[in-house]
C-alpha cells in the first residue's frame, strides 16, 4: 500500500463533495479532450475533401474509423482497469490519444489521417467508461445524480463545442490545429491526473477472454462497415443489396450472435451480458441507444446542411451550433439534481420530449428559413439532452450490481459507440435515398430541404417513442451496505499525489 493511503476516506467510507472536486477536474479534462475531438471532424469534412481531393465516402472514414477503434477497445476497459488499476489505464489512454493527435496533425493523405485517427480512437476509447466508473464510485450516497451531472457536462458540451472550435481553426488557420491543440491539453490532463486521481486497489481477475476480445470488435466493425457501404453505394445502383453491404451485415451479425453465446457461457466474461436480465437495465440501455441516434444524428446532419446546402463557412456553422452547447451545459446539472430528487422516469421523459419537438421543428426547414428558426430547435435539442442523458446513465449504473460497475460502463460505452456509427451511416443512407427519390419525382429548389426534413422527422418520431418508453423506468432499489462493509470497499481508494 502506497504512502497515499494516509489520505484514505473518512470513517463511513465516503469522500466528501469537496474532496472529489480535484479528481473530477482531471477526469473532465481528459473526457472533454477526447469527446471534443470526436465531433470536431464533422465540420472539417468538406475542407478535408478539398485538401485531399477525396470523396465524402473516403473522408467520412476519419469519423467512422475513429468510432470503430473506440468500440474495439472499450470492451477491454473494465478488465484492464480491474487488472492494472483504473488510474494507470486512464492515464495511459490519455497519453496514447495525445500521441495519436500528434500523428494526425502530420498526416499528408486521407488514408494516413484515417490510420492515425484509428490510433487516436484506440487511445481515447477507454477514457469515458473508466471515467464514468471512477465518478460513480467516488460519488457520495444521495448525490450520485448531481456528481454524474458534473461529469456529464463534457459529454454533451464537447460534442456541441467541437464544431465551433474546429470551424474557427479551419477558417482562420488549418484543420491540423484540430489535433495540435490536443497536445498541451493532453499533457495537462496527465499531470493533473497523476496528482489527484484516486488510486484504486487492483482486483484479482480471471484470464482475459480472448474469444470475446476477438468477436466483439469483429461484430461491431463489420456491422458498421455494412451500413456504411450501403450509404456509399446509395444512388449508384448498389445500396443495401451490394456485395460489400451484405458481406458486412452477414459477418457482423453472425459474429455478434456467436459473441453473445460465448459470453453467456463464461463464468467471468469480458462483457457481463447477464445484467440484461434486469428489466430496468434493459429499458435504460434501449433509451440510451435512442438518445445516441438523436444526438449524433443531428450533429452529423446539421453541419452538412448548413455548409453544403446553405453555404455557411465552417466557423459560421460552429457559431450557429453554439446554442446547443450552451443549453446542454446549463441543463446538465439541473438534470442531475432532479434525478436525485425524483428518479429518472419523469426527467428522461421530459428531456426526450423536448428532443422530439426540436427534431420536428428542424424537419420544417426550407430555403427561406432564417437562422433563428435553426438555432432555437438546436438549443432545445441541447436542453433536452442535458436534462436526460446523465440521469439515464446514472439510472443504468444503479440498476446493475455494485461490483460490476466497471464492466457495465464498458458495455454501455461500447453500445454507444456502435449506435453513433449506425446513426451516421444509417442517416446518410436515408438522406441520400430521399434526395434521389425527390429528384426523380418532384425536382425543384427545395428538394434537398425536403429530404433533410424527412430525415429529421424520423429522429422526431424516435424521440417520441423514447419519451413514452422512459415512463416505464422504475427507480432502482439502492444497495444498502453497512458502515463496516462500505469502509472495506472504500479503503483501497486513496487520494494520490
Amino acid at each position: 500500500m502506497s504512502k497515499a493511503s494516509k489520505l484514505a476516506p473518512p470513517a463511513g467510507g465516503e469522500l466528501s463533495m469537496r474532496a472529489i472536486l480535484a479528481p473530477l477536474v482531471a477526469i473532465i479534462i481528459g473526457m472533454f479532450m477526447v469527446i471534443l475531438d470526436g465531433t470536431a471532424m464533422n465540420v472539417a469534412l468538406p475542407g478535408l475533401m478539398e485538401d485531399f481531393s477525396s470523396s465524402m465516402t473516403l473522408v467520412q472514414w476519419t469519423i467512422t474509423g475513429y468510432a470503430l477503434a473506440q468500440a474495439a477497445v472499450i470492451p477491454l476497459a473494465g478488465w484492464l482497469s480491474d487488472r492494472f488499476g483504473a488510474k494507470q489505464v486512464f492515464l495511459f489512454s490519455i497519453i496514447m490519444f495525445t500521441i495519436g493527435s500528434a500523428l494526425c496533425a502530420l498526416a499528408g493523405t486521407a488514408e494516413q489521417l484515417i490510420a492515425f485517427r484509428i490510433i487516436q480512437g484506440l487511445g481515447g476509447g477507454m477514457v469515458a467508461p473508466i471515467a464514468m466508473a471512477f465518478t460513480f464510485r467516488l460519488s457520495p450516497p444521495g448525490k450520485q445524480g448531481a456528481v454524474m451531472g458534473m461529469i456529464g457536462i463534457p459529454m454533451l458540451l464537447a460534442p456541441a463545442l467541437g464544431p465551433v472550435v474546429s470551424g474557427w481553426m479551419i477558417d482562420f488557420a488549418t484543420w491540423h490545429w484540430i489535433f495540435i491543440i490536443n497536445l498541451p491539453i493532453g499533457v495537462i490532463a496527465v499531470i493533473v491526473g497523476l496528482r489527484t486521481l484516486p488510486s484504486i486497489e487492483r482486483k484479482r481477475v480471471p484470464a482475459l477472454d480472448f474469444f470475446g476480445m476477438l468477436l466483439a470488435p469483429l461484430a461491431f466493425a463489420m456491422l458498421v462497415y455494412g451500413v456504411n457501404s450501403a450509404s456509399s453505394e446509395t444512388g449508384e445502383g448498389g445500396g443495401w443489396t451490394s456485395t460489400a453491404t451484405l458481406t458486412g451485415l452477414i459477418i457482423g451479425g453472425v459474429a455478434l450472435i456467436v459473441f453473445i453465446f460465448v459470453e453467456l457461457s463464461r463464468k467471468e466474461p469480458l462483457i457481463e451480458l447477464r445484467v440484461f436480465k434486469s428489466g430496468n437495465f434493459t429499458r435504460g440501455i434501449v433509451l440510451q441507444w435512442i438518445m445516441q441516434i438523436a444526438l449524433f444524428g443531428t450533429l452529423f446532419l446539421v453541419p452538412l446542411l448548413l455548409q453544403l446546402v446553405k453555404g455557411y463557412t465552417a466557423f459560421e456553422t460552429g457559431l450557429i451550433l453554439l446554442p446547443q452547447a450552451l443549453a446542454s451545459g446549463l441543463f446538465m446539472p439541473i438534470g442531475g439534481k432532479l434525478f436525485d430528487r425524483f428518479g429518472a422516469r419523469l426527467v428522461v421523459a421530459s428531456g426526450l420530449s423536448i428532443v422530439a419537438l426540436a427534431a420536428f421543428i428542424l424537419s420544417q426547414l426550407s430555403a427561406d428559413t432564417g437562422l433563428v428558426m435553426v438555432m432555437i430547435p438546436l438549443a432545445m435539442l441541447g436542453a433536452g439532452m442535458g436534462l436526460s442523458m446523465m440521469p439515464l446513465n446514472t439510472h443504468i449504473m444503479q440498476s446493475a450490481p455494485r461490483d460490476l460497475v466497471s464492466r457495465v460502463t464498458s458495455l454501455t460505452s461500447s453500445a454507444q459507440q456502435v449506435m453513433s456509427s449506425f446513426a451516421i451511416a444509417g442517416l446518410a443512407t436515408l438522406l441520400a435515398s430521399k434526395v434521389e427519390h425527390y429528384m426523380k419525382t418532384n425536382p425543384g429548389p427545395n428538394v434537398v430541404f425536403t429530404a433533410y426534413g424527412d430525415t429529421f422527422l424520423i429522429l422526431g418520431i424516435l424521440g417520441i417513442v423514447g419519451a413514452a418508453f422512459a415512463l416505464l423506468l422504475r427507480r432502482p432499489k439502492q444497495e444498502h451496505v453497512t458502515e463496516a462493509e462500505d469502509s472495506v470497499e472504500a479503503a483501497p481508494m486513496m487520494m494520490g499525489h
